[in-house]
């Protein structure tokens, strides 16, 4: 299956079965102790992020695109800071939930946009762009071509996520390739850390900060490139 499939299968999942599977991930009621554990992961990286974020004390008023928002995770706790943000994904029940979210949590929700947008279709020139989880949605052909977009958008930083290609990582996945489940994730595409800080660094950028998560089952690798 080509990279235009892997976009369509993404689409459709996020729209049905993973839209409800992913929505009770990034919530606060009960789940699984798979799932907890996935959200725990997911939530350290968006703390780090914001961490690293309001360490630079210049967050109120910054832009910033929020590439792959799913639910507002991310999006919502910039905008509260004082961050004017844009926030894309290419699940139309993801942004409606993060819409809902949203109007529940902003006093000042002129601060945050939500748009039903795919990663190649987004335009306009941010500060900062933000990419996390989205990747291992793509193989890596694809994904370049996606990073290299995205750092086109970015004015001072592209900050994204990934699930490092590594060989436990890789058998992990490949045991998991074996109890398939109906409203299990889309297939996990793993990339190479050199791999991305090359397409990075060919479009003019140096890795400035880095983080790893990893729990029982999430392994995200974090970087943030800011232009030379």
């Amino acid at each position: 299956m080509n990279a235009a499939d892997d976009k369509t299968i993404v689409k459709e999942y996020f729209n049905s079965t993973g839209f409800d599977r992913w929505r009770r991930i990034y919530g606060d009621g009960e789940v699984n102790k798979v799932q907890l554990d996935i959200r725990n992961g997911h939530q350290q990286t968006v703390d780090k992020v914001i961490g690293w974020l309001k360490a630079d004390e210049n967050l109120a008023g910054l832009s910033i695109c929020d590439a792959g928002c799913g639910v507002g995770s991310l999006s919502i706790p910039l905008a509260e800071a004082g961050a004017k943000i844009y926030a894309s994904d290419i699940s139309e029940k993801m942004v409606e939930e993060g819409k809902q979210r949203a109007s529940q949590t902003l006093a000042n929700p002129e601060n945050l946009t939500f748009a039903v947008q795919d990663l190649e279709t987004l335009s306009g020139s941010y500060h900062t762009v933000i990419c996390l989880d989205v990747l291992i949605h793509y193989p890596q052909e694809k994904a370049d071509a996606m990073i290299s977009h995205l750092c086109s958008l970015a004015q001072s930083r592209l900050i994204l996520s990934f699930a490092p290609k590594t060989c436990a990582l890789t058998i992990l996945k490949k045991i998991g390739s074996f109890f398939p489940g109906p409203s299990k994730a889309t297939r996990a595409y793993l990339h190479r850390e050199a791999d991305v800080v090359k397409i990075l660094e060919k479009n003019g950028f140096v890795v400035q900060r880095e983080s790893m998560t990893r729990t029982r089952f999430y392994f995200s690798r974090l970087l943030e490139a800011n232009r030379k």
